[in-house]
């Protein structure tokens, strides 16, 4: 028995450790088969206090991790099956195995679901990013393609009208689904242009992105396109599918866009 699980091992999750075991709970992070969140796929962290020159992220979350071990934290690197909070003890199931706890704080976190295409791993944060927030610095007075037709696609391609040179946005429908106010944001922006009915199918470089390559759906033809930085942003149905599915469907969850929200308050659950 814990006086605490926590669900998630990113930067919310490893803080929420450390915190708790100094204030003597005895704390289990189940971590997942890919632990430390998000900063572990990304390069150079600059926006993380302390660090003047900036901290790669697998670097960040290696040391968050070990502190929260060093202070007494367990840690287990597999992914949660299940949960039952209709009872006390609160239950996390681990396949067949189950954990109980007095509370459990849930910081999952959000994951970024990529296109999956070649040349993408390759050159991840050499040029193809997933956060125009995080990394939108590094692509000032540059050509930027946003792949998306969401909401948060438009968002990033309007932050990124403000810094890059020009915008290029890709969607492979001929209409957003975004909210008909940033689309018109979007529109009224004279650094943003459209390609619709747009697939981008490659990602050319060695060392730095240098071109990908569109598949046109209308002319069904091919177009290599020379760009410096992509931001991929795409909808997180997938992410938000296998979630509500370990969290019991439309009982503790409801999905909104592609957002999750949690039917709280449920006694002694937390979200971070």
């Amino acid at each position: 028995m814990y006086d605490l699980i926590i669900l998630g091992s990113g930067p919310a999750g490893c803080t929420a450790g450390i915190y708790a075991v100094r204030a003597g709970l005895k704390t289990l992070i189940i971590a997942g088969s890919r632990w430390g969140g998000q900063p572990m796929t990304t390069t150079l962290v600059e926006n993380y206090p302390g660090f003047p020159e900036g901290v790669q992220g697998p670097q960040l979350m290696t040391g968050m991790r070990k502190q929260a071990e060093r202070l007494g934290a367990e840690i287990i690197n597999s992914d949660f099956t299940e949960v039952d909070f209709s009872i006390r003890p609160l239950k996390i199931f681990i396949g067949e195995k189950y954990f109980q706890a007095k509370s459990v704080i849930i910081a999952t976190g959000a994951r970024s679901i990529w296109l999956d295409v070649p040349g993408e791993s390759k050159l991840r944060g050499k040029g193809v990013s997933i956060c125009a927030t995080c990394d939108g610095f590094f692509f000032r007075d540059k050509n930027v393609m946003v792949v998306g037709g969401g909401d948060n696609a438009m968002e990033d391609a309007l932050i990124l009208a403000k810094i890059a040179k020009s915008v290029t946005v890709v969607h492979r429908r001929q209409e957003f689904r975004a909210s008909k106010a940033l689309q018109d944001k979007v529109f009224a922006e004279p650094k943003i242009s459209i390609i619709w009915n747009g697939e981008l199918v490659q990602y050319n470089g060695e060392t730095k992105l240098d071109t990908v390559n569109l598949k046109l759906k209308a002319q069904n033809s091919k177009l290599q396109f020379k760009i410096k930085n992509i931001d991929i942003n795409i909808t997180m149905q997938q992410f938000i599918n296998e979630t509500m599915k370990q969290f019991g469907g439309g009982k503790l969850i409801k999905k909104e866009r592609d957002y999750i929200i949690w039917q709280l308050p449920i006694d002694g659950v937390f979200v971070a």
